[in-house]
């Protein structure tokens, strides 16, 4: 009876993910059974397999088929999602267990590439609740993987923390806890808890997949200590050893498979040079750190909820203290990626222009493109402590930016595929105007220049035809009297009130071209979207020379810009 409740909850969500994505992922409806019975995860290997099943007999149905039957769940999926709304409009900002003035926990990126708006969901989080049970948050650098961290990475990382305005109490890197390390390594080792196996990765990967024990592990203590000396003493090369956690190799947790806790690596460290060549995996040095460092409670994805027994199992073993771990749902952006593999490929490819394309979600890419602070952290507040795995689209996070800066952008004019309109009868001492910086907000003037030649929008002047009347936004009015394809005669009417459409202008004569760069989806369904940054051509007015770099503007009518090129005049659409 419980197995046909768990196939039928798995078979809603092979539906849901197939309807939404064309063919439903093993991983993902995974993912999502897991979400709702967390106690499965006690019978990963047999839920795994399950789920296979499933997707398998989903994925053979035609889409008409899994539309028919997925319309018998919708009203069910409709309600998950209104729950998950109310939740994440008043996440619950607590944590069971911690104490009011013994509270610790730290920010653990690793110096490999750039902050992304999952690790500020992360950081906001811990920053509140450091401040909420008056403790401290540490900044750490998780740097054991010599070949891919970078000097370069640690800067960016700070300055990204330092722009979002979130501050740490102290700073540390895992890389000078080495010598700790190697010290615990070895004691592991002379307890017989741990050996050193000669094997190749893919060997290796295919009998901890398979369950079944290499001829390493049945070597003395003795002889794990002898080959533990060589590996710390740079007697081997890259993948030769490695230093195994000696545990369960039938364990139905795979994590806890007898997993590798040191490995060796020669390439030269960033921070710390050619001085060690033995590294330890994440799984075994995060632990001790925390341990060392005084962490009481640490915050995580749950992606990695299944290493939990892997990291209590290590402190036990040294006698260590152990921490809180605290785990919550990855935040996901539809559309997009905040994978560094992925985001390095498009680089490489010469898709993206970097890290701070303003198509990602990295911190320097949101901040290239106009998105504040505040806007940030209050979006990723909004999801508190909630494990329940969503997808979120970017236009909440510019929704919620919007609102900031809509009351600090000055407004200004912009015509795009412009029509000239030449105007007869216009007195003769029009030759400026001064226009109002915001409708509302006391934000100054500026003064723009007048002629007898004005540009209007193509798409409102393709509203236009003898005879129509339309007033020029905060100017004057006019009647059309020759419509043209380029060009519009028109006559000044004066100033009075008219029920007539207003359009924003730009004088012919001292018009500033500029650029205008629109930002779609990085990805459609899971391929990268050729159209996602579009490039137009448009017309603003000679105010725009004054504005420096990276300030935020309304065009009127149009949408709020960022200057991300001065010279240029390129504005980034938000």
């Amino acid at each position: 009876m419980l197995a046909n409740k768990i196939r039928d909850e798995a078979r809603k969500f092979a539906l849901k993910n197939a309807q939404d994505y064309g063919k439903a992922d093993p991983g993902a409806v995974l993912s999502k059974v897991l979400a709702a019975e967390p106690r499965l995860r006690q019978s990963i290997k047999e839920l795994s397999l399950l789920v296979n099943e499933v997707v398998q007999e989903v994925n053979k149905m035609s889409e008409a088929q899994v539309q028919k039957e997925f319309d018998t769940h919708a009203k069910e999926f409709e309600k998950r999602e209104r729950e998950t709304q109310e939740r994440n409009a008043n996440p619950k900002m607590e944590l069971d267990g911690a104490v009011a003035g013994k509270f610790a926990t730290r920010f653990p990126p690793e110096p490999n590439g750039y902050l992304q708006l999952g690790h500020a969901k992360i950081a906001w989080l811990e920053r509140e609740f450091a401040d909420k049970y008056k403790g401290t948050v540490a900044l750490y650098f998780d740097d054991t993987n010599p070949e891919n961290e970078k000097q370069e990475f640690v800067e960016e990382i700070k300055k990204d923390l330092e722009w979002l305005g979130i501050k740490f109490e102290r700073e540390y890197y895992a890389s000078d806890h080495m010598g700790k390390i190697y010290e615990y390594a070895g004691k592991l080792t002379e307890h017989g808890d741990a050996y050193v196996c000669m094997c190749d990765s893919e060997k290796m990967k295919k009998m901890r997949f398979a369950g079944e024990e290499c001829e390493h592990r049945k070597q003395s203590k003795a002889e794990n200590v002898k080959l533990l000396r060589k590996m710390l003493d740079r007697g081997f090369k890259d993948g030769e050893a490695a230093l195994r956690l000696k545990l369960d190799m039938k364990a139905e947790n795979t994590t806890m498979r007898d997993p590798v806790i040191l490995r060796i690596i020669t390439h030269e460290h960033y921070r710390q040079g050619k001085k060690y060549a033995a590294w330890p995996t994440y799984d075994f040095n995060t632990p001790i750190v925390d341990s060392l460092e005084g962490i009481t409670d640490a915050i995580r994805s749950k992606e990695y909820e299944l290493r939990d027994e892997l990291d209590m199992k290590i402190l036990d073993l040294l006698g260590l203290r152990k921490p809180r771990i605290r785990s919550i749902a990855r935040l996901e952006v539809k559309d997009n990626i905040t994978s560094k593999r992925k985001t390095n490929a498009l680089i490489e490819e010469g898709k993206l222009s970097g890290y701070d394309d303003p198509r990602l979600v990295t911190i320097a890419a949101l901040r290239r493109r106009g998105v504040q602070p505040q806007a940030i952290k209050k979006f990723v507040l909004r999801f508190g402590m909630s494990k329940t795995n969503s997808e979120v689209s970017i236009d909440m996070l510019l929704a919620e930016n919007r609102q900031v800066i809509d009351g600090i952008a000055r407004r200004l004019f912009l015509v795009q595929e412009p029509t000239e309109v030449r105007i007869g009868g216009m007195p003769k001492e029009r030759k400026a105007v001064k226009l109002n910086l915001h409708p509302t907000n006391e934000m100054g003037q500026r003064e723009s220049s007048v002629s007898d030649a004005l540009l209007i929008s193509g798409s409102d002047a393709k509203t236009l035809k003898p005879g129509s009347v339309f007033r020029l936004k905060d100017l004057f009015n006019v009647k059309v009297e020759k419509a043209g394809k380029k060009e519009i005669e028109a006559k000044f009417l004066g100033n009075e009130s008219v029920d007539a459409p207003k359009f924003q202008w730009v004088d012919s004569k001292r018009k500033v071209r500029c650029e205008l760069v629109m930002v779609g989806p990085l990805l459609v369904g899971e391929k990268f979207n050729d159209k996602s940054l579009i490039k137009m051509e448009a017309y603003a007015e000679e105010f725009v020379n004054s504005l420096e770099k990276d300030e935020i503007v309304q065009f009127e009518r149009v949408g709020f810009y960022k200057l991300d090129d001065v010279k240029q005049k390129t504005f980034i659409a938000l």
